[in-house]
């Protein structure tokens, strides 16, 4: 394909250069997001009289029926053309003629690709909060059937006091629902239009870039020439929120990887949604988890590229920002799948509530609640804290657990305790007298989930 600057050139380019310039390969999925940017733009050209009506209406038929034959398969991008926008201009000179070589008044592929990329990240961020959404309703129809399914709560990895399942999994609902909050940020910060702005200073053609603005559903156009063609902060955004619901995922991966452990066996991951061993015939691996936490790792590292990329390069457009794309990209594609996954990996996985209950009796994680017992009773808090240190190791050595040590050795250790120590320290107990807002009893979580769908109300809104 002739280059459309071979003019200024006295030679062809070197084809190794050509292969290393070429971006199609990445940005001709934006093919349909360029065709409706240069709708609008042929569009405005005619309304301020820079092009004819007729060369317009032509223009505007050639770009739809690209489109068309492009989404059916009766074209196919040339993998030899520089850029999708290149490609489209080529195919439609090529089918209407010098019409189609006008489509390029007043603009430069500068301002062109800012456009693409902001329609194109602007739908797929559309996509990703649907998917976030969806996993949230999931975890909280599993919170709503788990109130009082008791389990550890954990510090250092190390079994700490009684919460439910259910509050366990609202504390990921709260996360997700902060990055759908941040994917709508994004979305508002990066809806302004960069058509116009041309090479870097504009033109001199009576263009109205408000009026492609709204024809594209812009809030306005961008308002500094060379901001809009040299701008990537909304990639940058992006990527980040993006990282921050892969790390998101990747700690809930790692949950989900030690509860269907045989060390803990808290949950069973349905068949669909794990995998075997080669060699060992007992194995069931949560490999779909596992490679969440990999893809996590490569996420960041290309919110990381964009940042690097960005740092060094003077205004205005620069080839290094040819490389936002495939980042970009990447980072959007590898959240799509994760969540596409993880979510009908949790509705499905089974809970064993016996193993969980099990768990948390035997990790004394109701001694804090024994030395509130104490405290209530009138001894300072880190006596009470002490006394109840001695329990444990005695209920260790002894192969007991607080609630079923005798009373006589509760007395031993301080003679403030009576028969209902034991309904105090029940975990039921500990975990229902939690009440303070966002904690683990069962009205508390209660709450949360009638919060989360409120919120969940305003973004479906």
């Amino acid at each position: 394909m002739a280059k459309m600057w071979a003019g200024r050139f006295s030679k062809e380019v070197d084809e190794t250069v050509n292969a290393f310039n070429s971006s199609i390969a990445f940005d001709g999925r934006m093919y349909a997001q360029d065709i409706r940017g240069s709708i609008a733009h042929a569009t405005m050209l005619a309304k301020c009289g820079i092009i004819s009506q007729e060369d317009c209406d032509k223009i505007l038929s050639g770009l739809k029926n690209i489109c068309a034959d492009i989404e059916s398969g009766a074209l196919e991008l040339d993998p030899t053309a520089e850029d999708i926008h290149m490609f489209v201009e080529a195919e439609l000179t090529k089918r209407i003629g010098d019409a189609g070589k006008r489509l390029h008044t007043s603009r430069s592929r500068n301002d062109q690709v800012a456009v693409d990329v902001r329609l194109t990240l602007r739908d797929e961020i559309k996509e990703i909060e649907t998917l976030t959404v969806s996993l949230v309703k999931t975890l909280i129809r599993l919170a709503e059937d788990h109130t009082r399914t008791i389990m550890p709560g954990y510090t250092h990895l190390q079994r700490a006091q009684p919460v439910t399942l259910a509050h366990h999994l609202m504390a990921y609902v709260w996360m997700l629902l902060r990055d759908i909050d941040r994917l709508r940020d994004t979305a508002k910060r990066m809806n302004y239009c960069p058509l116009g702005a041309c090479a870097l200073a504009g033109t001199t053609y009576p263009i109205d870039r408000k009026m492609t603005a709204s024809l594209l559903d812009f809030d306005a156009p961008v308002p500094n020439s060379l901001d809009a063609v040299s701008d990537r902060d909304f990639c940058v955004e992006l990527a980040n929120t993006i990282s921050l619901i892969m790390v998101h995922l990747s700690r809930f991966s790692e949950e989900v990887i030690l509860w269907c452990s045989w060390e803990f066996k808290f949950i069973e991951l349905d068949d669909a949604y794990a995998t075997g061993s080669s060699i060992m015939p007992q194995k069931k691996n949560p490999d779909v988890t596992e490679l969440i936490r990999g893809k996590t790792g490569r996420v960041i590292g290309d919110l990381t590229t964009l940042l690097t990329m960005l740092k060094g390069i003077p205004l205005a457009y620069n080839k290094d920002m040819q490389e936002d794309k495939e980042a970009i990209f990447d980072a959007i594609d590898q959240v799509k799948l994760c969540l596409r996954t993880f979510d009908p990996m949790i509705a499905t996985m089974r809970v064993n509530k016996e193993n969980m209950r099990a768990a948390a009796a035997k990790g004394f994680i109701n001694a804090t609640d024994c030395a509130d017992y104490l405290v209530k009773k009138g001894l300072p808090f880190r006596d009470a804290y002490k006394i109840t240190g001695t329990l444990v190791a005695r209920c260790i050595s002894e192969g007991q657990t607080l609630e079923t040590l005798p009373l006589d050795a509760y007395r031993e250790a301080c003679d403030a305790f009576a028969e209902d120590v034991y309904e105090a320290i029940s975990l039921e107990t500990c975990l229902s007298g939690r009440i303070s807002e966002g904690g683990p009893s069962p009205d508390a979580v209660a709450q949360q989930i009638a919060l989360a769908k409120d919120a969940l109300k305003g973004f479906l809104a």
